[in-house]
């Protein structure tokens, strides 16, 4: 009783201590907006660290190799395989992946009681912001920790058994973990050089058997693991499929808007696989956030994969040091030059030399960019280096096409070469795993991304990239069209590049030598669809459009929210899932509703409209028959193999009879 009535009176006095308090109120609204992560839970080895305590950073994918689980924080201190209960918990990650998140749910699941019962007193130093004195006791680090308790610290520490330390961000500190072992203090009171007393709660040589949970990024996990004992490494791989769709949720609160962000962004794959990296999803959250305001729905979204990034980029970037931009320009000129060497050569792994020698060895910026990954006791190598998420490397490897570079820039990798035709040679050719990289190399080019990237982040992109990118569009669909035949476009990637860079007049004259689209046997997802409606709209000479054998989706089958994923609109006791999925499909469009919407623009040329074994219903027919009223040129409309019954071939007929249709086959 005594001990509850202290860990009560202690909640109180943080609660009139917002700043530093041992546990800092949080609104009602964290707890309704938290979504569990994946996680790897694993001891380290005795010498050394586990494999894969840092893995690569490719999200969830990679937890397929090793034992993980969606989970909240209720797993920290939970008994590992052996039966013990962890006393020490290290939880790992990259940057933005969610591990000052997940401290903050302990903490305020420990003030509501809901979990951590067996803490009475829960202290938590904010390692990238707290101002710690050069010299200071255990008891003077409580103090700091929360000035305003009333409970004398040296009362708090007798009892170490229900005490938790949380040092979040600790790699902040910058500490050398190399300390006599003779000089550690044994006393919580004793007064002793910062880093002496933190080592000391490290290696237990003070309060021993009180509990430490320790947030990291992977640069600092050798050196840290070196000072621990019997710790355990909790990984985090970011969100798996079904939780990203409830971050969503969560995030929009709004259903319909919540359903149509998240179908913009499943459509996709680029982005959705970005999605594993919280930060990332809050990053597009945000942004198609901005663009539903004043908007009914994201059918107008001109932010695309490139703009998400360097969004999340900035975001990244956001408290570091801008005085000198020249540091941060010289930087990305080596990561991109790496990133591009790694993408030739399919290669994510990049050694400890091949860092330092790029001078990249930098701990005010690396961590943001690579994850380390610690070598096990035995092996030669030092430590290994791989980008966030491979889109990461395939945007910076973008970048190194654009960045402006002074000419003295060399890479220890030897000069790559800045060929814009090269890379776009190799993937017409053979090279189709260049897609995203050619994607964002578009993107990146836009007048809106060039003039971001100078404001926001400090960077000057070059935009002489953008004739050889017209140039190259312009020849591949020639070269695929028959000599007398129609200049034709019968490449989805050709639309996608023009999206992402959202350019009226580039799309314009990239498009305007060509007058047939041919899309045969594509299945299109709401992403392609919007693709395809802004070239259409700003392609004046197109008069044939073949889309035989397409499919239209407005939500991916497999993107359906698992009935035991709770959404907002959807309680866990009483919501029914087949009810918010025929929901769902009653406030979809009918599928052909952004194509038919584009070919309806001013100034189009539209002759003939192929869309045979397109499986059209009754609910595509208005959409049909408003085209054939505002499109007097259409001449040939092909619909077989479609399921239009009765009502629907009356609605085409209204459109028929329209003085201004002027069809002459059906």
């Amino acid at each position: 009783e005594h001990r509850w009535n202290s860990r009560e009176h202690m909640v109180r006095e943080s609660r009139q201590d917002r700043e530093l308090g041992a546990c800092p109120r949080e609104s009602l609204s964290f707890c309704s907006h938290f979504t569990a992560l994946t996680i790897s839970r694993e001891p380290r080895s005795k010498h050394g660290a586990k494999d894969g305590a840092a893995g690569t950073g490719q999200g969830c994918a990679s937890a397929s190799s090793r034992a993980a689980t969606t989970t909240t924080t209720t797993a920290l201190f939970e008994p590992g395989r052996d039966g013990q209960t962890p006393q020490v918990v290290v939880l790992v990650g990259a940057p933005g992946i969610g591990k000052t998140t997940m401290v903050r749910k302990v903490m305020v699941e420990w003030e509501e009681g809901m979990l951590h019962a067996q803490f009475d007193f829960v202290f938590c130093i904010d390692c990238k912001a707290i101002a710690l004195p050069m010299e200071a006791s255990v008891a003077d680090l409580v103090s700091q920790c929360c000035p305003g308790l009333r409970v004398p610290a040296g009362k708090i520490l007798d009892d170490q058994k229900k005490i938790l330390f949380i040092f979040d961000g600790f790699e902040a500190l910058g500490f050398s973990l190399v300390q006599p072992e003779t000089e550690l203090s044994s006393d919580p009171r004793q007064v002793k050089p910062l880093e002496l007393t933190l080592m000391s709660l490290l290696k237990k040589t003070v309060l021993s058997e009180a509990s430490l949970l320790i947030t990291t990024r992977p640069t600092a996990l050798g050196s840290l693991g070196r000072c621990l004992q019997g710790e355990y490494y909790v990984e985090i791989l970011g969100f798996s499929a079904a939780r990203r769709e409830e971050y969503f949720h969560r995030y929009f609160e709004n259903p319909s808007k919540a359903d149509m962000a998240f179908r913009f962004a499943r459509g996709n794959k680029t982005l959705y696989s970005l999605c594993v990296i919280p930060v990332m999803s809050w990053a597009v959250c945000t942004i198609l956030e901005q663009e539903l305001c004043g908007k009914k729905n994201l059918l107008e979204c001109s932010k695309a994969t490139t703009g998400m990034m360097m969004f999340y980029l900035s975001q990244l970037l956001k408290h570091r040091d801008r005085d000198n931009p020249q540091v941060l320009q010289q930087f990305l000129l080596q990561l991109c030059s790496l990133a591009a060497d790694g993408i030739w050569k399919h290669k994510v792994l990049f050694e400890e030399k091949e860092i330092k020698d790029c001078g990249l060895d930098q701990p005010g910026l690396l961590p943001f960019f690579l994850n380390e990954k610690i070598p096990k006791e035995g092996e030669d190598c030092g430590s290994v280096y791989a980008f966030t998420h491979l889109h990461l490397q395939e945007f910076f490897a973008a970048m190194f096409y654009v960045l402006e570079d002074d000419g003295e820039t060399v890479s220890s990798l030897g000069r790559l070469e800045k060929d814009v035709n090269k890379l776009l040679e190799s993937y017409s050719k053979s090279r189709k795993d260049l897609n995203v990289t050619v994607r964002f190399l578009f993107g990146l080019v836009s007048q809106k991304s060039i003039e971001y990237m100078d404001k926001t982040i400090g960077c000057r992109i070059s935009p002489r990239a953008r004739e050889e990118l017209l140039e190259w569009l312009q020849g591949r669909h020639r070269g695929l069209s028959l000599p007398g035949r129609a200049l034709k476009i019968s490449e989805m990637d050709t639309l996608h590049f023009l999206f992402e860079m959202n350019e009226k007049s580039f799309a314009q004259s990239a498009l305007g030598h060509f007058t047939d689209l041919d899309l045969q046997d594509t299945r299109l997802t709401l992403y392609d669809q919007m693709a395809l409606s802004f070239c259409i709209q700003h392609w004046a000479g197109l008069g044939c459009v073949t889309l035989q054998g397409c499919s239209f989706h407005w939500q991916d089958p497999e993107a359906e929210l698992d009935a035991s994923v709770p959404c907002s609109g959807v309680s866990e006791a009483g919501g029914h899932h087949g009810a918010l999925v025929v929901r769902r499909r009653e406030e979809l469009p009918c599928p052909i509703h952004l194509l038919c919407r584009a070919l309806r623009h001013r100034g189009s040329a539209l002759q003939v409209l192929r869309l045979q074994w397109c499986r059209l219903s009754e609910s595509c027919c208005a959409e049909l028959a408003a085209l054939l009223v505002a499109h007097p040129g259409l001449a040939r409309l092909e619909l077989g193999d479609s399921s239009l019954g009765d009502s629907g071939v009356r609605l085409l007929c209204e459109g028929l009879r329209t003085p201004g249709c002027r069809l002459r086959v059906l």
